[in-house]
């Protein structure tokens, strides 16, 4: 098929660009002018450069496309009202552009990647399924809102005649992420020495592989006008610590702050992030998220493609190794012994 992928330089875009090239696609990405497409060049058939904001760049673009993947989109979690304005513009005007630029070009598919925070949030640990609508008043946080009413403007396209499909991936981290998203980020400052703290609270976190999997299979055997939650495994962040420390070898020891305590200060620290020009790691928001209810079911997608989830502490070794081969990071002493150790195993072996 002649395919597209909107934001194919993301760390969604461009796993998913690397995997629809590889099962035989022909693959156009569509991305801002200035990105950087070293690492999906070799995996692209055309690269168009254009806006979502321009409408008349995405319908010659998306002529002769089968199916469309849009991926591109603003993930934010600072308070910024520069940003709030460019998530509303990007999340929502973007969206919009999109159906109508699919609907001019006569594509056959529209793949929406929306996210877990478009659905309301239950209280306590309720369990969280697929919404059937969606209202930007039951949600919080200003990049949520965005996505919710994006959601919606696709279902909304599907009644008038558009075939299209919702898929929510919940927190996604894993190897390849170029961009380096929050979660990148977080995994190579603790690489790196830089995360000495962390706090109460986790999140619902999922392999970009397998949002990546679960899109591919929502494109095959969705239906038209449905949602599909692509979740993974609930971890705290003491856990999520733990298991990195233990994937490294690890013997640092990180600060425990009371939640309450890093409220307080995380208005000091976003402004600390603004003034290094830092991607921002905990705000009021992201704590917020870190304390929410994340337990999100992806039994539809289960039953619907047979969508199945990779252990959280593989995705953290993968993830780990790629992060240390890709920015050189040097290895532990006792990682080193235990790499040398494999290897001498190997060689005996053979």
């Amino acid at each position: 098929m002649k395919v597209l992928v909107t934001g194919a330089t993301g760390h969604l875009g461009n796993v998913l660009t690397k995997a629809l090239k590889n099962r035989g696609d022909e693959v156009t990405a569509f991305i801002l002018p200035g990105e950087d497409i070293a690492e999906i060049m070799p995996y692209c058939d055309h690269i168009l450069y254009g806006n979502v904001l321009d409408l008349q760049s995405l319908i010659i673009a998306f002529r002769g496309i089968d199916v469309v993947f849009h991926t591109a989109g603003i993930i934010d979690i600072s308070s910024s009202k520069k940003m709030r304005k460019l998530m509303q513009s990007v999340n929502i005007g973007g969206v919009h552009n999109v159906i109508t630029a699919c609907k001019d070009a006569h594509v056959s598919r529209l793949i929406y990647t929306s996210s877990v925070h478009a659905i309301p949030e239950k209280d306590g640990k309720e369990t969280m399924y697929e919404s059937s609508s969606f209202n930007p008043k039951f949600i919080k946080g200003s990049y949520a809102k965005t996505k919710a009413i994006a959601a919606q403007a696709v279902l909304n396209a599907t009644k008038e005649g558009l075939d299209a499909v919702v898929v929510h991936p919940a927190g996604i981290i894993g190897p390849e992420d170029y961009s380096m998203s929050h979660m990148g980020t977080m995994v190579y400052n603790f690489l790196t020495g830089k995360l000495r703290a962390y706090t109460s609270g986790g999140y619902n976190f999922v392999d970009v592989r397998d949002v990546v999997s679960g899109i591919l299979s929502a494109q095959e055997k969705g239906v038209s006008g449905e949602c599909y939650i692509l979740s993974g495994e609930y971890h705290s962040l003491k856990e999520m610590i733990h298991l990195m420390k233990d994937v490294t070898k690890s013997k640092r020891r990180l600060v425990w702050i009371p939640h309450w305590l890093a409220l307080i200060f995380s208005p000091f620290a976003q402004l600390y992030y603004r003034i290094f020009k830092l991607k921002p790691l905990f705000t009021p928001y992201s704590l917020s998220t870190l304390m929410s209810n994340s337990n999100y079911s992806h039994e539809k997608a289960k039953n619907t493609f047979g969508y199945a989830v990779t252990k959280f502490k593989k995705t953290l070794e993968d993830t780990i190794r790629w992060t240390t081969e890709h920015y050189h990071l040097p290895v532990s002493k006792r990682k080193k012994e235990k790499l040398k150790k494999k290897e001498l195993n190997k060689k005996s072996k053979t």
